[in-house]
């Protein structure tokens, strides 16, 4: 049986409560973080979302993530500033992060695309949880 999904939101402190509180209530598992965690605080989550970090050291901590143990091919996800230069956005992409979302996205937008990132590993499945407990596969 596939486990509930649960996504890794890593950035400042009570800034995201909204798109946290959005997120649980699409169905998924959201724990929040103020740190990079070790590997085994990452090992139970299918997603990593990234926000609130400066546009310049995004490079280099994509890089040390993905070379995390048990990183695999989580989705992971970069929340930048609107007004980041395409050139920017694209070595963000390029350094090991699966897509850079403006940071004025919401909350279905950051779902949709850890759905489609994780749609095409079948070691990732997950439930979705629907309001009423229903379970819905994703």
């Amino acid at each position: 049986m596939a486990a509930q999904c649960a996504i890794l939101f890593i950035g400042p402190d009570g800034s995201d409560a909204a798109r946290i509180a959005s997120l649980r209530s699409l169905g998924f598992r959201v724990e929040e973080s103020t740190v990079i965690p070790g590997a085994a605080e990452v090992a139970p989550h299918h997603a990593v979302v990234i926000h609130g970090i400066p546009p310049g050291s995004l490079t280099m901590l994509a890089a040390r993530l993905r070379a995390k143990a048990h990183f695999d091919r989580r989705a992971l996800l970069a929340l930048v500033p609107p007004d980041l230069p395409e050139r920017d956005r694209r070595d963000t992409v390029m350094s090991g992060f699966d897509a850079a979302l403006p940071d004025c996205c919401s909350a279905r937008d950051i779902a949709a695309q850890v759905l489609r990132l994780l749609r095409a590993y079948p070691e990732y499945r997950c439930l979705l949880r629907a309001p009423d407990g229903r379970r819905k596969a994703a």
